[in-house]
Protein backbone atom coordinates (compact mmCIF):
# COMPACT_ATOMS: atom_id res chain seq x y z
CA UNK A 1 0.00 0.00 0.00
CA UNK A 2 1.59 3.35 -1.02
CA UNK A 3 2.42 5.91 1.67
CA UNK A 4 0.26 9.01 1.76
CA UNK A 5 1.92 12.17 0.52
CA UNK A 6 2.88 14.62 3.26
CA UNK A 7 4.89 17.80 3.26
CA UNK A 8 8.60 17.24 3.61
CA UNK A 9 10.43 18.77 6.61
CA UNK A 10 12.14 21.22 4.27
CA UNK A 11 8.80 22.33 2.82
CA UNK A 12 7.35 22.71 6.29
CA UNK A 13 10.33 24.80 7.40
CA UNK A 14 10.01 27.02 4.32
CA UNK A 15 6.31 27.60 5.00
CA UNK A 16 6.91 28.61 8.62
CA UNK A 17 8.38 31.97 9.49
CA UNK A 18 11.48 31.57 11.65
CA UNK A 19 11.90 33.70 14.77
CA UNK A 20 15.61 34.42 14.72
CA UNK A 21 14.91 38.07 15.49
CA UNK A 22 13.79 37.04 18.99
CA UNK A 23 17.10 35.23 19.58
CA UNK A 24 18.93 38.44 18.62
CA UNK A 25 16.63 40.45 20.92
CA UNK A 26 17.29 38.04 23.79
CA UNK A 27 21.02 38.45 23.27
CA UNK A 28 20.98 42.25 23.31
CA UNK A 29 18.69 42.08 26.37
CA UNK A 30 21.27 39.94 28.21
CA UNK A 31 24.12 42.22 27.12
CA UNK A 32 22.22 45.35 28.18
CA UNK A 33 21.42 43.75 31.53
CA UNK A 34 25.14 43.21 32.11
CA UNK A 35 25.84 46.73 30.82
CA UNK A 36 23.62 48.32 33.46
CA UNK A 37 24.75 45.94 36.18
CA UNK A 38 28.35 47.02 35.53
CA UNK A 39 27.33 50.67 35.74
CA UNK A 40 25.57 50.01 39.06
CA UNK A 41 28.44 48.16 40.75
CA UNK A 42 29.63 51.31 42.46
CA UNK A 43 26.19 52.21 43.82
CA UNK A 44 26.03 48.81 45.55
CA UNK A 45 29.64 48.64 46.72
CA UNK A 46 29.88 52.39 47.38
CA UNK A 47 28.98 52.30 51.07
CA UNK A 48 31.59 49.60 51.79
CA UNK A 49 34.21 51.41 49.72
CA UNK A 50 33.46 54.73 51.47
CA UNK A 51 34.00 53.02 54.82
CA UNK A 52 37.32 51.55 53.66
CA UNK A 53 38.74 54.59 51.85
CA UNK A 54 36.95 57.49 53.57
CA UNK A 55 35.21 59.04 50.52
CA UNK A 56 32.94 61.96 51.39
CA UNK A 57 29.64 62.66 49.53
CA UNK A 58 31.18 65.17 47.10
CA UNK A 59 34.06 62.85 46.16
CA UNK A 60 31.57 60.05 45.72
CA UNK A 61 29.49 62.24 43.40
CA UNK A 62 32.51 62.94 41.19
CA UNK A 63 33.48 59.26 41.09
CA UNK A 64 29.92 58.36 40.12
CA UNK A 65 30.07 60.94 37.32
CA UNK A 66 33.39 59.67 35.87
CA UNK A 67 31.64 57.02 33.79
CA UNK A 68 29.32 59.54 32.18
CA UNK A 69 31.99 62.11 31.33
CA UNK A 70 33.66 59.60 29.02
CA UNK A 71 30.38 58.04 27.94
CA UNK A 72 29.07 61.40 26.72
CA UNK A 73 32.33 62.52 25.10
CA UNK A 74 32.61 59.22 23.24
CA UNK A 75 29.08 59.13 21.80
CA UNK A 76 29.74 60.92 18.51
CA UNK A 77 32.92 58.95 17.68
CA UNK A 78 31.05 55.77 18.62
CA UNK A 79 28.20 56.64 16.25
CA UNK A 80 30.56 57.28 13.34
CA UNK A 81 32.43 54.05 14.06
CA UNK A 82 29.17 52.08 14.18
CA UNK A 83 27.97 53.51 10.87
CA UNK A 84 31.31 52.71 9.27
CA UNK A 85 32.16 49.27 10.70
CA UNK A 86 28.80 47.86 11.81
CA UNK A 87 27.38 46.68 15.12
CA UNK A 88 28.83 43.18 15.19
CA UNK A 89 32.54 44.00 15.49
CA UNK A 90 32.19 47.33 17.30
CA UNK A 91 29.83 45.90 19.93
CA UNK A 92 32.11 42.90 20.55
CA UNK A 93 35.07 45.21 21.20
CA UNK A 94 32.89 47.39 23.44
CA UNK A 95 31.74 44.47 25.61
CA UNK A 96 35.29 43.12 25.94
CA UNK A 97 36.82 46.45 26.95
CA UNK A 98 34.18 47.57 29.45
CA UNK A 99 34.32 44.14 31.11
CA UNK A 100 38.11 44.33 31.34
CA UNK A 101 37.94 47.75 33.02
CA UNK A 102 35.26 46.46 35.41
CA UNK A 103 37.54 43.58 36.34
CA UNK A 104 40.46 45.94 37.03
CA UNK A 105 38.39 47.92 39.55
CA UNK A 106 38.66 44.95 41.90
CA UNK A 107 42.35 45.77 42.40
CA UNK A 108 42.22 49.39 43.60
CA UNK A 109 42.46 48.22 47.20
CA UNK A 110 46.16 47.42 46.68
CA UNK A 111 46.86 51.16 46.24
CA UNK A 112 46.34 51.80 49.93
CA UNK A 113 45.88 55.57 50.22
CA UNK A 114 42.55 57.34 49.72
CA UNK A 115 43.95 59.74 47.11
CA UNK A 116 45.39 56.91 44.99
CA UNK A 117 42.20 54.87 45.27
CA UNK A 118 40.03 57.84 44.26
CA UNK A 119 42.25 58.60 41.26
CA UNK A 120 42.39 54.98 40.09
CA UNK A 121 38.67 54.44 40.54
CA UNK A 122 37.83 57.66 38.68
CA UNK A 123 40.18 56.68 35.83
CA UNK A 124 38.81 53.15 35.49
CA UNK A 125 35.20 54.36 35.59
CA UNK A 126 36.14 56.95 32.96
CA UNK A 127 37.62 54.47 30.46
CA UNK A 128 34.78 52.07 31.19
CA UNK A 129 32.36 54.82 30.13
CA UNK A 130 34.24 55.31 26.86
CA UNK A 131 34.14 51.57 26.18
CA UNK A 132 30.37 51.38 26.76
CA UNK A 133 29.59 54.30 24.43
CA UNK A 134 28.60 52.20 21.38
CA UNK A 135 26.24 49.91 23.32
CA UNK A 136 22.84 51.61 23.06
CA UNK A 137 23.33 53.07 19.56
CA UNK A 138 24.31 49.53 18.51
CA UNK A 139 21.11 48.20 20.11
CA UNK A 140 19.06 50.73 18.12
CA UNK A 141 20.92 49.80 14.95
CA UNK A 142 20.29 46.08 15.51
CA UNK A 143 16.57 46.65 16.24
CA UNK A 144 16.20 48.81 13.12
CA UNK A 145 17.72 45.96 11.09
CA UNK A 146 15.94 43.01 12.69
CA UNK A 147 12.43 44.32 13.46
CA UNK A 148 9.58 45.79 11.38
CA UNK A 149 8.11 49.09 12.55
CA UNK A 150 5.07 47.51 14.21
CA UNK A 151 7.31 45.38 16.49
CA UNK A 152 9.99 47.98 17.11
CA UNK A 153 8.37 49.57 20.16
CA UNK A 154 8.18 46.25 21.99
CA UNK A 155 11.71 45.26 20.94
CA UNK A 156 13.17 48.60 22.04
CA UNK A 157 11.21 48.54 25.30
CA UNK A 158 12.46 45.04 26.06
CA UNK A 159 16.15 45.84 25.62
CA UNK A 160 15.69 49.17 27.43
CA UNK A 161 13.91 47.43 30.32
CA UNK A 162 17.10 45.45 30.89
CA UNK A 163 18.22 48.34 33.11
CA UNK A 164 15.48 47.37 35.58
CA UNK A 165 16.06 43.65 35.16
CA UNK A 166 19.70 44.29 36.02
CA UNK A 167 18.60 45.88 39.27
CA UNK A 168 16.17 43.04 40.01
CA UNK A 169 18.78 40.31 39.49
CA UNK A 170 22.15 41.90 40.10
CA UNK A 171 21.52 44.51 42.81
CA UNK A 172 20.56 41.88 45.42
CA UNK A 173 23.26 39.52 44.11
CA UNK A 174 25.98 42.18 44.28
CA UNK A 175 24.77 43.29 47.71
CA UNK A 176 24.99 39.70 48.96
CA UNK A 177 28.46 39.22 47.44
CA UNK A 178 29.62 42.49 49.06
CA UNK A 179 28.17 41.42 52.42
CA UNK A 180 29.50 37.84 52.28
CA UNK A 181 32.83 38.15 50.48
CA UNK A 182 33.73 41.84 50.14
CA UNK A 183 33.28 44.45 47.44
CA UNK A 184 36.30 43.24 45.39
CA UNK A 185 34.49 40.06 44.37
CA UNK A 186 31.64 42.02 42.75
CA UNK A 187 34.04 43.45 40.16
CA UNK A 188 35.69 40.08 39.57
CA UNK A 189 32.34 38.38 38.97
CA UNK A 190 30.98 41.06 36.61
CA UNK A 191 34.20 41.51 34.64
CA UNK A 192 34.74 37.82 33.91
CA UNK A 193 31.08 37.37 32.90
CA UNK A 194 31.37 40.17 30.35
CA UNK A 195 34.51 38.74 28.72
CA UNK A 196 32.63 35.50 28.03
CA UNK A 197 29.62 37.40 26.67
CA UNK A 198 31.77 39.25 24.12
CA UNK A 199 32.69 35.89 22.53
CA UNK A 200 29.04 34.78 22.48
CA UNK A 201 28.04 37.98 20.66
CA UNK A 202 30.62 37.42 17.93
CA UNK A 203 29.41 33.86 17.37
CA UNK A 204 25.65 34.56 17.29
CA UNK A 205 25.24 38.02 15.72
CA UNK A 206 24.78 38.47 11.94
CA UNK A 207 22.70 40.83 9.77
CA UNK A 208 19.27 39.42 8.81
CA UNK A 209 20.17 39.01 5.13
CA UNK A 210 23.26 36.93 5.95
CA UNK A 211 22.16 35.02 9.05
CA UNK A 212 22.40 31.24 8.46
CA UNK A 213 19.27 30.35 10.47
CA UNK A 214 16.73 32.85 9.08
CA UNK A 215 14.36 31.75 6.32
CA UNK A 216 12.97 33.77 3.42
CA UNK A 217 9.56 34.22 5.07
CA UNK A 218 10.98 35.93 8.15
CA UNK A 219 13.40 37.97 6.06
CA UNK A 220 10.58 39.23 3.81
CA UNK A 221 8.42 39.97 6.86
CA UNK A 222 11.14 42.13 8.39
CA UNK A 223 12.06 43.89 5.14
CA UNK A 224 8.48 44.59 4.03
CA UNK A 225 7.72 45.96 7.52
CA UNK A 226 10.51 48.53 7.29
CA UNK A 227 13.48 46.60 8.71
CA UNK A 228 16.88 47.43 7.24
CA UNK A 229 17.79 43.79 6.62
CA UNK A 230 21.19 44.38 5.04
CA UNK A 231 22.35 46.14 8.17
CA UNK A 232 25.76 47.69 7.89
CA UNK A 233 27.17 48.57 4.49
CA UNK A 234 30.60 50.18 4.47
CA UNK A 235 30.78 53.54 2.72
CA UNK A 236 33.21 54.01 -0.13
CA UNK A 237 33.92 57.66 0.59
CA UNK A 238 37.43 58.81 1.43
CA UNK A 239 38.21 59.55 5.06
CA UNK A 240 38.10 63.28 4.37
CA UNK A 241 34.76 63.01 2.58
CA UNK A 242 33.36 60.82 5.36
CA UNK A 243 34.37 63.40 7.97
CA UNK A 244 32.76 66.23 6.01
CA UNK A 245 29.65 64.18 5.36
CA UNK A 246 29.45 63.24 9.06
CA UNK A 247 29.51 66.86 10.19
CA UNK A 248 26.80 67.75 7.66
CA UNK A 249 24.61 64.93 8.95
CA UNK A 250 25.14 65.98 12.55
CA UNK A 251 24.26 69.63 11.78
CA UNK A 252 21.00 68.57 10.13
CA UNK A 253 20.09 66.29 13.04
CA UNK A 254 20.81 68.99 15.63
CA UNK A 255 18.67 71.59 13.84
CA UNK A 256 15.60 69.36 13.56
CA UNK A 257 12.96 70.52 16.07
CA UNK A 258 11.42 67.07 16.56
CA UNK A 259 14.77 65.42 17.24
CA UNK A 260 15.87 68.21 19.61
CA UNK A 261 12.71 67.66 21.65
CA UNK A 262 13.39 63.93 21.76
CA UNK A 263 17.02 64.55 22.79
CA UNK A 264 16.03 66.97 25.59
CA UNK A 265 13.44 64.52 26.90
CA UNK A 266 16.01 61.74 27.02
CA UNK A 267 18.25 63.89 29.21
CA UNK A 268 15.40 64.41 31.67
CA UNK A 269 14.38 60.74 31.67
CA UNK A 270 17.97 59.74 32.41
CA UNK A 271 18.07 61.98 35.48
CA UNK A 272 15.71 59.42 37.02
CA UNK A 273 17.80 56.54 35.67
CA UNK A 274 21.04 57.88 37.13
CA UNK A 275 19.49 58.65 40.49
CA UNK A 276 18.54 54.99 40.62
CA UNK A 277 21.95 53.79 39.40
CA UNK A 278 24.00 55.97 41.73
CA UNK A 279 22.39 57.44 44.84
CA UNK A 280 19.27 55.33 45.40
CA UNK A 281 20.88 52.48 47.41
CA UNK A 282 22.88 55.07 49.38
CA UNK A 283 19.63 57.00 49.99
CA UNK A 284 18.12 53.83 51.47
CA UNK A 285 21.16 53.31 53.72
CA UNK A 286 21.72 56.91 54.85
CA UNK A 287 18.24 58.44 54.81
CA UNK A 288 16.21 55.34 55.66
CA UNK A 289 18.67 53.55 57.96
CA UNK A 290 18.82 50.24 56.06
CA UNK A 291 21.81 47.91 55.90
CA UNK A 292 23.61 47.38 52.58
CA UNK A 293 21.96 43.96 52.22
CA UNK A 294 18.49 45.37 52.97
CA UNK A 295 19.04 48.23 50.53
CA UNK A 296 20.04 45.79 47.80
CA UNK A 297 16.87 43.77 48.32
CA UNK A 298 14.57 46.80 48.62
CA UNK A 299 16.07 48.46 45.52
CA UNK A 300 14.94 45.46 43.49
CA UNK A 301 11.24 46.22 44.12
CA UNK A 302 11.08 49.52 42.18
CA UNK A 303 13.24 47.84 39.55
CA UNK A 304 10.63 45.08 39.10
CA UNK A 305 7.99 47.77 38.59
CA UNK A 306 10.25 49.62 36.13
CA UNK A 307 10.77 46.41 34.17
CA UNK A 308 7.04 45.68 34.02
CA UNK A 309 6.29 49.27 33.02
CA UNK A 310 8.98 49.17 30.35
CA UNK A 311 7.63 46.03 28.69
CA UNK A 312 4.03 47.26 29.01
CA UNK A 313 4.95 50.60 27.40
CA UNK A 314 6.40 48.91 24.33
CA UNK A 315 3.55 46.40 24.00
CA UNK A 316 0.95 49.17 24.41
CA UNK A 317 2.67 51.41 21.85
CA UNK A 318 2.83 48.66 19.22
CA UNK A 319 -0.76 47.62 19.96
CA UNK A 320 -1.88 51.20 19.28
CA UNK A 321 -0.10 51.10 15.91
CA UNK A 322 -1.73 47.78 14.99
CA UNK A 323 -5.08 49.25 16.05
CA UNK A 324 -4.71 52.10 13.58
CA UNK A 325 -3.32 54.88 15.78
CA UNK A 326 -0.72 57.17 14.29
CA UNK A 327 2.94 56.59 15.10
CA UNK A 328 2.93 59.95 16.91
CA UNK A 329 0.03 59.00 19.20
CA UNK A 330 1.34 55.48 19.77
CA UNK A 331 4.74 56.69 20.96
CA UNK A 332 3.75 59.92 22.74
CA UNK A 333 0.86 58.47 24.76
CA UNK A 334 2.86 56.05 26.94
CA UNK A 335 5.77 58.51 27.23
CA UNK A 336 3.69 61.44 28.47
CA UNK A 337 1.51 59.33 30.77
CA UNK A 338 4.44 57.43 32.21
CA UNK A 339 6.61 60.45 32.93
CA UNK A 340 3.70 62.33 34.53
CA UNK A 341 3.38 59.34 36.86
CA UNK A 342 7.13 59.43 37.61
CA UNK A 343 6.81 62.88 39.18
CA UNK A 344 5.25 61.19 42.23
CA UNK A 345 8.82 60.47 43.42
CA UNK A 346 8.66 63.88 45.15
CA UNK A 347 6.05 62.39 47.49
CA UNK A 348 8.81 60.46 49.27
CA UNK A 349 9.71 63.74 50.98
CA UNK A 350 6.33 63.83 52.71
CA UNK A 351 5.97 60.30 54.08
CA UNK A 352 7.79 58.64 56.95
CA UNK A 353 6.94 54.97 56.62
CA UNK A 354 9.53 52.94 54.71
CA UNK A 355 6.86 50.92 52.92
CA UNK A 356 5.27 54.10 51.59
CA UNK A 357 8.64 55.29 50.32
CA UNK A 358 9.16 52.00 48.53
CA UNK A 359 5.60 52.14 47.12
CA UNK A 360 6.11 55.66 45.75
CA UNK A 361 9.50 54.76 44.31
CA UNK A 362 7.97 51.69 42.70
CA UNK A 363 5.16 53.76 41.18
CA UNK A 364 7.65 56.34 39.90
CA UNK A 365 9.84 53.70 38.29
CA UNK A 366 6.81 51.95 36.78
CA UNK A 367 5.94 55.27 35.14
CA UNK A 368 9.52 55.82 34.03
CA UNK A 369 9.56 52.36 32.46
CA UNK A 370 6.22 52.99 30.74
CA UNK A 371 7.59 56.17 29.21
CA UNK A 372 11.02 54.87 28.23
CA UNK A 373 10.28 54.55 24.51
CA UNK A 374 13.01 56.92 23.37
CA UNK A 375 15.01 54.22 21.61
CA UNK A 376 11.92 53.14 19.66
CA UNK A 377 11.51 56.79 18.62
CA UNK A 378 15.16 56.84 17.47
CA UNK A 379 14.62 53.70 15.38
CA UNK A 380 11.46 55.31 13.91
CA UNK A 381 12.94 58.73 13.16
CA UNK A 382 16.68 58.35 12.45
CA UNK A 383 17.73 58.84 8.81
CA UNK A 384 18.53 55.46 7.26
CA UNK A 385 22.10 56.54 6.48
CA UNK A 386 22.78 57.81 10.01
CA UNK A 387 21.08 55.51 12.53
CA UNK A 388 24.30 55.09 14.51
CA UNK A 389 25.01 58.82 14.56
CA UNK A 390 21.45 59.80 15.49
CA UNK A 391 21.41 57.20 18.25
CA UNK A 392 24.72 58.47 19.54
CA UNK A 393 23.54 62.09 19.68
CA UNK A 394 20.38 60.92 21.47
CA UNK A 395 22.47 58.89 23.90
CA UNK A 396 24.93 61.78 24.38
CA UNK A 397 22.14 64.14 25.42
CA UNK A 398 20.62 61.49 27.67
CA UNK A 399 23.84 60.67 29.44
CA UNK A 400 24.80 64.24 30.18
CA UNK A 401 22.38 63.45 33.01
CA UNK A 402 24.90 60.90 34.21
CA UNK A 403 27.38 63.73 34.74
CA UNK A 404 24.95 66.26 36.18
CA UNK A 405 22.77 64.05 38.39
CA UNK A 406 25.31 62.43 40.75
CA UNK A 407 27.26 65.70 41.19
CA UNK A 408 24.16 67.84 41.80
CA UNK A 409 22.74 65.31 44.24
CA UNK A 410 26.12 64.99 45.96
CA UNK A 411 26.23 68.75 46.55
CA UNK A 412 22.58 68.93 47.61
CA UNK A 413 23.06 66.13 50.15
CA UNK A 414 26.32 67.64 51.44
CA UNK A 415 24.77 71.10 51.78
CA UNK A 416 21.37 70.20 53.25
CA UNK A 417 22.16 66.95 55.02
CA UNK A 418 19.07 65.31 53.49
CA UNK A 419 17.76 63.94 50.19
CA UNK A 420 14.61 66.14 50.04
CA UNK A 421 15.94 68.63 47.49
CA UNK A 422 17.53 65.78 45.52
CA UNK A 423 14.16 64.06 45.05
CA UNK A 424 12.58 67.39 44.07
CA UNK A 425 15.30 67.79 41.42
CA UNK A 426 14.42 64.36 40.00
CA UNK A 427 10.68 65.12 39.98
CA UNK A 428 11.12 68.40 38.09
CA UNK A 429 12.98 66.60 35.33
CA UNK A 430 10.08 64.17 34.92
CA UNK A 431 7.78 67.16 34.39
CA UNK A 432 10.14 68.67 31.79
CA UNK A 433 9.97 65.41 29.81
CA UNK A 434 6.18 65.77 29.58
CA UNK A 435 6.58 69.38 28.39
CA UNK A 436 9.14 68.38 25.77
CA UNK A 437 6.96 65.73 24.14
CA UNK A 438 3.76 67.81 24.33
CA UNK A 439 5.17 71.17 23.21
CA UNK A 440 8.48 70.70 21.35
CA UNK A 441 8.04 67.35 19.59
CA UNK A 442 5.35 67.54 16.95
CA UNK A 443 4.76 64.70 14.48
CA UNK A 444 7.01 61.66 14.93
CA UNK A 445 8.31 60.52 11.54
CA UNK A 446 11.53 59.41 9.85
CA UNK A 447 13.82 62.34 9.03
CA UNK A 448 14.81 62.70 5.39
CA UNK A 449 18.17 64.43 5.08
CA UNK A 450 19.03 66.83 2.30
Amino acid sequence: MPLSRTASPAATDAATRTKVRYVILALIFIITTLNYADRATLSVTGSAMRAEFGFDAVRMGYIFSAFSWAYVLSQLPAGWILDRFGARRVYAASIFLWSLFTLLQSAIGVLGSTAAAVTALFALRFVMGAAEAPAFPANAKVVASWFPTKERGTASAIFNSAQYFAAVVFTPLMAWVTHAYGWHHVYLMMGLGGLVLALVWLKVMKNPASHPHINRKELDYIEQGGGLVNGHQRKTLTDKAQSSHGWQLMRQLLTNRMLLGVYLAQYCINVITYFFLTWFPIYLVQARGMTILQAGLVASLPAVCGFLGGVLGGVLSDALIRGGASLTMARKGPIVGGMALSACIVGCNYVHSDWLVVALMSLAFFGKGLGALGWAVVADTAPKQAIGLSGSIFNMFGNVAGIVTPIVIGYLVAKTGSFDSALAFVGVNAAVTVFSYLVIVKEIKRVELA
